[in-house]
Formats: C-alpha cells, sequence, structure tokens
C-alpha cells in the first residue's frame, strides 16, 4: 500500500506532541504556555529517511511452469485465486529459480530481501507435490512439510497465507484437502477448545475444514503440512503422546523440512539446531541422507557471491545434507539470491548522482541558517530551517516519480 512518509512523520509528530501536552499539566499559566511552545518547537523525528531500491528482476510467469510442465496444471485453479497478483505479474526470477531447483529435488538457500515472496519459492512446490499425492491417491494423514519459525509471530503470519488457500481450494476443488496445523505452546488440547480460541482470535470469520485447530486433531491425524519452532519440536520428539508425528503409519510420508531465519542459527544456536535436525532425521528417515528435502530461508545470510561457498557450507553442516556452489555450473548452485533489476533509470548510477546534486541546489536562507543562528530561537532553529529546506526538496523528488510504495 502506498502512503506518503511526509504525512506520516508529520501525524507521528502531532500525536506525540498531543500525548506531551495532555500528559503534563503546569499550574502556572506562563510556564505552561512556555511548556507547549517548546514542545511545538522540538524535532521528536528524524527523517522521514528513504531509500529508493531497484526492483528484483523479473523471472517467466506462473502460466509458463504450469505449460512447462514444471507445475502441475491442477494447482492452476487455487493458486492464482489465492496468489492473484500472480495472475498477471511474472515470478521474481530467483522464485523462478527456487521453485524449478526445489521441484528437481535439490536442498537450497533462499537469501533474498524482506518482502521479495521467499514463502512462494517454497509453499508452491509443497502444494504442488501434495497435488501429485492426491491425483495418484496416495495423500492420507501424516506429515510432508515441517515448518520451523524461530518465533511464533512468523508461524501465526504464515498459518494466514495457508488459510487463505485452503478456502479458495474449499470454492474450487472440494475433493482435495490438504490438512495443516500450528502447534506451538498456545495450541489448545481439545477441539472444542480449539474452535473457542478461533472465534476468540478471529471474529466474524469462520474456521476453513482443513485447519487442525487443537492438539488433540493433529496426534489423531497428523497434517500434511506442520507449523511449529524449534523449542516446541525439541518437546514433540521428547513426549511419547506426540510419536505419531514421527512414527508408525503416519511418518511414512515426510518430505520437505523449511527452516526460516537461518542465519539466527549460528554458534552454540547453530549446533543446537543441527542437533536438533539430525535427531528429527532418525525418527523420520533412519538418518539417511536424500530422503528430506531442506530448504532454508534468510534475508540477511548472504552479502555479496563471494559468500556463496560459505553458505553452502554452513547449510551442509547445519542440515547435514548437500549443498553446492560451483561457479561455472549452474546445476549445482543451491544458493538463490534475489538479484535487483539496475536497469529502471530511477536506479542506475547517474541518475541516482545527478538527483544527490539536486539536493543541493543554493537556496536563499541556507547560508544564512547555517552562520547566523537567530539570537531569539538559540542553537535550534539554523537546524529546524536546515532540515525544513531537506524535506520540502525531498517532497519535490518524491512527486517526481510515479508512485512511491514503502
Amino acid at each position: 500500500m502506498s502512503i506518503d512518509p511526509l504525512k506520516v512523520t508529520q501525524a507521528i509528530k502531532e500525536n506525540y506532541t498531543r500525548y506531551l501536552t495532555t500528559a503534563f499539566r503546569l499550574r502556572d499559566p506562563k510556564l505552561q504556555t512556555l511548556f507547549h511552545q517548546e514542545v511545538e518547537r522540538f524535532w521528536f523525528t528524524n527523517g522521514p529517511i528513504l531509500e529508493a531500491t531497484p526492483p528484483f528482476k523479473s523471472g517467466c510467469y506462473l502460466e509458463d511452469l504450469i505449460k512447462g510442465g514444471i507445475l502441475n496444471e491442477e494447482c492452476k485453479p487455487f493458486l492464482y485465486p489465492s496468489l492473484p497478483y500472480l495472475q498477471k505479474n511474472p515470478l521474481y526470477l530467483h522464485q523462478e529459480k527456487a521453485i524449478k531447483k526445489i521441484l528437481s529435488g535439490r536442498n537450497i538457500v533462499i537469501a533474498s530481501g524482506t518482502s521479495s515472496g521467499k514463502t512462494e519459492c517454497f509453499l508452491l512446490p509443497i502444494y504442488n507435490h501434495l497435488i501429485n499425492e492426491h491425483k495418484d491417491g496416495k495423500l492420507g494423514s501424516g506429515v510432508r512439510a515441517l515448518l520451523l519459525y524461530p518465533m511464533n509471530a512468523l508461524a501465526n503470519d504464515q498459518l494466514r497465507r495457508l488459510r487463505e488457500i485452503a478456502r479458495v481450494m474449499e470454492k474450487e476443488m472440494p475433493d482435495v484437502q490438504i490438512t495443516f496445523g500450528r502447534y506451538v505452546g498456545d495450541t489448545p488440547e481439545t477441539k472444542k477448545q480449539g474452535e473457542e480460541k478461533f472465534k476468540l482470535t478471529n471474529p466474524g470469520v469462520g474456521p476453513v475444514k482443513s485447519e487442525l485447530l487443537s492438539r488433540e486433531e493433529m496426534r489423531d491425524n497428523p497434517p500434511h503440512i506442520l507449523i511449529t519452532n524449534y523449542a516446541m519440536l525439541e518437546y514433540l520428539l521428547l513426549r511419547p503422546k506426540d510419536s505419531r508425528f514421527f512414527d508408525g503409519e503416519y511418518a511414512k510420508h515426510w518430505k520437505f523440512l523449511v527452516l526460516d531465519e537461518a542465519h539466527i542459527y549460528n554458534g552454540a544456536n547453530g549446533i543446537e539446531m543441527g542437533m536438533l535436525i539430525r535427531r528429527l532425521k532418525d525418527r523420520v528417515c533412519d538418518g539417511k541422507k536424500d530422503v528430506l528435502q531442506c530448504i532454508a530461508t534468510s534475508a540477511t545470510l548472504v552479502k555479496e557471491e563471494e559468500d556463496f561457498e560459505k553458505v553452502a557450507e554452513f547449510s551442509r553442516n547445519l542440515f547435514g545434507e548437500k549443498f553446492k556452489w560451483v561457479q561455472e555450473d549452474e546445476n549445482r548452485q543451491d544458493i538463490i539470491k534475489g538479484e535487483k533489476d539496475a536497469s529502471d533509470h530511477l536506479y542506475n548510477e547517474k541518475e541516482q548522482s545527478r538527483r544527490a546534486k539536486s539536493l543541493q541546489p543554493a537556496h536563499p536562507f541556507w547560508d544564512l541558517a547555517i552562520r547566523e543562528p537567530s539570537p531569539n530561537c538559540g542553537k535550534s532553529e539554523p537546524i529546524l530551517q536546515e532540515r525544513d529546506y531537506l524535506l520540502q526538496e525531498l517532497h519535490a523528488l518524491t512527486l517526481s516519480r510515479r508512485s512511491l510504495t514503502l
């Protein structure tokens, strides 16, 4: 959603000013007036500080992957309605590469910036795999994909995405039920408790049939997509009552392990997570390699291409699986980095230089504000005048662009 950064900044300042002037009352009217004046003059915020970043490079369209037989055609009825932005817009190039590599069976690290569509990179292949199982008549209960998040807030965000897809599938493909569940510390024990909690936290919205809301439901019929955090996974592996996730008839179909925010697992945390993953693999695939397909995501794990081999080594140590980076062979490159498109004239170096210079024209009050501060207003006036001027120039620069989305 597009916003006006200048208006937002002003609103923040006004709200804080209103809070200060109402929360602190002085009995002396003169002191109260002076206090109001000082509060009005004080600069509570720095900025707004804006950074114009180039968009990510575009790849193929989702339709191209379906026509090419990479994605199952039966994914089309629910993917477009649940991900409407992919109907007319292409995938990012890193999304295209990641989807193709995951569907080819490779373990990968998706290292692209925030809001770059990392979720779609692994979610589309997971649903494609589940649709294939349904088509072959093999989609019974049992975990196929484990999504591990470091915080419940991130797990909750993923849950909203899965609910959107589930609602579309219930309408467009009622015969297919891909189940999912979030098993964390506050997950209710019984089905009734789960339904009650859902109503409290989602007023006016009904639950989807494919979401398992309680521990009781997930133990009876383990979901196809299990969402949890690493602390809860430790408990699940220990408790006998949760063994159905990892042992017996429901534990024969494990396929994907997705680790979000992989950069936090360094040092002692990395050792603990590496041991936890190996214990999981001992339970679900007898510790064998090349059974679980491992996917790591991070917005800050990689800076330059020179780091790719180190990231591959980090991933090998963390998952105990093959991750490769061979510069000369694209088929053996398991580190996918978001690539920025610098071809747009708004972002090339010459244009950036020109725009930077445009922020420094002669200004009638510029030198005066710096060299000759007003004795009546103290030292804050030249700073305010300088910032006012910068904001005016920044506003002009903002208006010169077709749109500005933060």
